[in-house]
C-alpha cells in the first residue's frame, strides 16, 4: 500500500483512464480487432495498444490541473492580499515574463507541510501552488528559490514530456499484458478456451495492473532526473544561492511533508522516502541536489 500511495496523481489518473478505456473497448468488442481465429495479430494489437495508451496519458494531462486543485483544495489567488500573496504573484509574474509565457495560476493550499508543486497541460496553461506551511517557514530568498524551481518545471515542459513517456509505457504495458494473457489462456489448453473471452479479458487486466506498477519505476526515474534540471533552471532564474538556501531549509523540514495526498509527490519540490528507497522515490535526496547546484559554475 505504501508503494501505491507514492504513485503520482498523473499515474493514478492515467491508470484509471486506461482501465476505463479498456472496459469500453471490451464492451464494444474492439479487442476482437486483434484477436483472430489463428491467434493474435501483433501488428493490430500494437496499434490498438498505442491508441489506448496515448489516449490515457493525454486525458490524464488535460485533467491534471483541475485534479490537483480538487485534491489539494487549492485556493487560487485572484487578487493579492498581504505580503505573502504579493510576493508569490511578483516572483511568478517576473519569471513568466522572462520566459515569455502566460502567467500561471498561483494558489495556496492549507497544510502544515513545507512544499510546493506545479502542474498543467502546457507552459501557457499551468498552476503553481504552495502550502501555507511553506509561507510560514521560508524567508523571501528561500521562497524565491522554491518558486523558481516550480517555474523551471513549467518552462521545461515536464508534464508534456511525462505524457509522451507515459504514452509509450502504456502502449507496451497494454501490448505485453494481452500477449501474456493469451499465452496463459493457451497454456490452460481446453479449459482456457472454454473460459472464453471474458476470462481472457480479466487476466489481461490483472497483468496490465501488474506491468503498469513495474513500469512506473521508469516514471520515478524520470521524475528524479527532472528535479536536477528544475534546480538548474531555478538557479538561472533567481541565482544559485537562493536555490541552495531553499533546499537547505527544506532538508531540515522533511518531517513536515504531508502524506495525506502523497499521490502528488512527483509534482512537489521534496518527497520523503519510504522503505523502498531510491528506486521508488520521486525526488533525489536533498544532499544530492545541493551538491549538484554547488558544482554549477
Amino acid at each position: 500500500m505504501k508503494f501505491l500511495k507514492r504513485i503520482s496523481l498523473f499515474l493514478l489518473v492515467n491508470i484509471a483512464v486506461i482501465l476505463l478505456l479498456t472496459v469500453v473497448a471490451s464492451v464494444f468488442k474492439i479487442d476482437l480487432y486483434y484477436l483472430k481465429p489463428y491467434g493474435l495479430d501483433l501488428k493490430a494489437l500494437l496499434i490498438f495498444s498505442a491508441i489506448i495508451g496515448f489516449a490515457g496519458s493525454f486525458i490524464s494531462l488535460l485533467l491534471s490541473k483541475q485534479m490537483a486543485k480538487w485534491m489539494m483544495k487549492v485556493k487560487v489567488i485572484k487578487e493579492a492580499h498581504g505580503a505573502h500573496e504579493k510576493k508569490l504573484i511578483e516572483v511568478v509574474s517576473r519569471i513568466a515574463a522572462q520566459l515569455g509565457i502566460r502567467m500561471p495560476e498561483v494558489g495556496i493550499y492549507s497544510s502544515p507541510e513545507v512544499n510546493a508543486f506545479a502542474t498543467g497541460r502546457s507552459r501557457n496553461h499551468s498552476l503553481v501552488a504552495v502550502s501555507s506551511g511553506l509561507l510560514q517557514e521560508l524567508n523571501e530568498d528561500e521562497l524565491e528559490g522554491v518558486l523558481a524551481h516550480e517555474m523551471a518545471h513549467i518552462a521545461n515542459g515536464d508534464m508534456v514530456t511525462m505524457t509522451l513517456l507515459q504514452g509509450v509505457i502504456n502502449t507496451f504495458v497494454i501490448f505485453l499484458s494481452r500477449v501474456v494473457a493469451y499465452a496463459v489462456m493457451n497454456a490452460l489448453g481446453k479449459g482456457g478456451r472454454e473460459m472464453g473471452y471474458f476470462m481472457y479479458y480479466i487476466v489481461a487486466i490483472v497483468f496490465q495492473i501488474i506491468f503498469g506498477m513495474i513500469a512506473s519505476t521508469i516514471v520515478f526515474a524520470f521524475s528524479r532526473r527532472r528535479e536536477f534540471r528544475a534546480d538548474r533552471g531555478g538557479a538561472e532564474f533567481v541565482g544559485k544561492a537562493k536555490m541552495i538556501a531553499a533546499l537547505r531549509k527544506l532538508s531540515t523540514l522533511t518531517d513536515r511533508v504531508d502524506r495525506r495526498q502523497s499521490s502528488l509527490a512527483t509534482m512537489k519540490i521534496s518527497d520523503k522516502r519510504g522503505r523502498f528507497g531510491k528506486i521508488f522515490s520521486t525526488h533525489p535526496s536533498m544532499e544530492e541536489r545541493i551538491l549538484k547546484l554547488e558544482q554549477l559554475k
